[in-house]
């Protein structure tokens, strides 16, 4: 055995291991998140911007299009603008030239579903058409549902937000220096809404019309609350550190009972599920099973309407259930 090359190879790999190591504490610490961390307070402390505002145009109006042309035509589209404001409030960085390339495209793939299902599989040509109609509404619930999403994260970061200003007041620090601090402590995508609100106001926007355009951005009424309450005492006067704690205390009392009205409807809501896809699962196993039994229903008319009629009371009982089971709070 030798020895010697055995030494070495130990020797070796320690070493490699020790370099990775030594490369892995050297990038931790010049540019892991800890040290990003303590570069953004000293910045903070230090009174020195982020950087981003330099990166953020200064023009107020969002842009449509890429392409000039189809930015002015884009503008004169009644909906453009309700759709900017669906796309800016779901935090996807999209432009409404893209959102329309996108539904364009799942008009055409349904278009094509409808031409050509019925050519494959025996399916009604009614059915063929409902298919082809939730193709093309594909874009528009996904956008639907990115800005729920965000908003309800928004929700949830609230009551943190509000202690955040009040103590950051109660610190004695001016309200705009509250606002950059929000958006740099503050996780997104609240404080990325806190920071674009700070670089309104260092653009010369007023600080009343950036707050309406915060409101805006984020159409939640307990945020709409915190931006009253700033405003009223921008006007009045008074002690806005208390008026943010209660603001904080009420949105947490009414997303504790949130919770609870979820936890108590989570039967309903699951039996609604259960009964909806139910006869769907039914007639899927049927299909499998026995062919020729449950295939009348899909050969014949009179099957056929028969379909149709489960179909939208089945339709009819998720709306009913869904409108049972949601409670606003």
């Amino acid at each position: 055995m030798d020895y010697a090359w055995t030494g070495f190879s130990v020797l070796l790999f320690a070493a490699v291991i020790f370099m990775c190591e030594g490369a892995w504490l050297w990038w931790s610490s010049n540019h892991g998140g800890g040290a990003r961390r303590i570069a953004r307070r000293l910045r903070l402390m230090s009174g020195s911007s982020d950087g981003a505002a330099g990166a953020t145009c200064i023009l107020k109006q969002r842009r449509f299009a890429g392409w000039p042309p189809l930015e002015r035509l884009l503008r004169r589209l009644p909906g453009a603008i309700a759709l900017d404001r669906l796309l800016l409030q779901s935090g996807l960085r999209w432009q409404v030239a893209r959102l329309l390339a996108w539904q364009c495209a799942a008009l055409l793939a349904a278009l094509l579903t409808a031409w050509l299902l019925p050519t494959v599989l025996p399916v009604p040509p009614a059915a063929a058409l409902a298919l082809a109609l939730l193709c093309a509404a594909a874009p528009a619930f996904l956008l639907l549902r990115a800005r729920t999403a965000r908003l309800r994260r928004v929700e949830q970061q609230l009551p943190e937000m509000a202690d955040f200003l009040a103590r950051a007041l109660r610190a004695g620090h001016s309200f705009a220096n509250v606002m950059q601090m929000a958006g740099d402590e503050v996780a997104d995508p609240l404080g990325g809404e806190f920071r674009i609100t700070y670089q309104e106001v260092n653009f010369g926007v007023p600080m009343n019309e950036a707050l309406h355009n915060l409101a805006a951005r984020v159409p939640l009424t307990d945020l709409r609350y915190l931006v009253i309450a700033v405003l009223i005492q921008r006007e009045s006067g008074g002690n806005l550190a208390e008026l943010l704690d209660n603001v904080a205390r009420m949105t947490r009392a009414r997303l504790q009972m949130l919770a609870q009205v979820r936890v108590l409807s989570a039967e309903g809501r699951m039996s609604a599920w259960i009964l909806s896809l139910l006869p769907i699962a039914v007639m899927v196993v049927m299909q499998v099973a026995n062919p020729r039994y449950s295939g009348i229903l899909l050969r014949e008319p009179a099957g056929q309407r028969l379909l149709w009629y489960a179909a939208a009371a089945i339709a009819l009982g998720v709306v009913w259930m869904r409108t049972v089971i949601r409670i606003r709070v």
